[in-house]
């Protein structure tokens, strides 16, 4: 249950810093590996895979920063994004400022 949350409170922070976040990113994947991937649709700023102080593995999931939102849209125009034979979950991060609500009707 800690973990769970632990994972939450990461996705809350760092969704106003990044652009897209990834998921099911294989073990054996490194950070520069992954910014490497997606550096072939664009300028990466920043590549996160945040570790496990327990296991000393990443968590097999991260963050990606681009440069322009061209980037960002150049990545969802190819439909699968497969790394090392596993298959990667992308979501495109909502960048809202502080306090600011999904809908007006919050």
């Amino acid at each position: 249950m800690a973990a769970a949350r632990a994972v939450r409170t990461a996705r809350h922070r760092a969704r106003g810093l990044f652009d897209i976040f990834v998921a099911e990113v294989p073990w054996t994947v490194s950070s520069k590996e992954l910014k490497e991937y997606f550096s072939q649709f664009g300028s990466v700023q920043r590549c996160q895979l945040p570790f496990d102080k327990d296991t000393g593995f990443h968590r097999r999931y991260g963050w990606i920063k681009f440069s322009t939102p061209e980037d960002v849209q150049n990545v969802f125009q190819k439909d699968t994004h497969i790394l090392e034979g596993a298959k990667l979950t992308l979501k495109q991060q909502l960048h809202r400022r502080r306090g600011q609500r999904k809908n007006p009707s919050e």
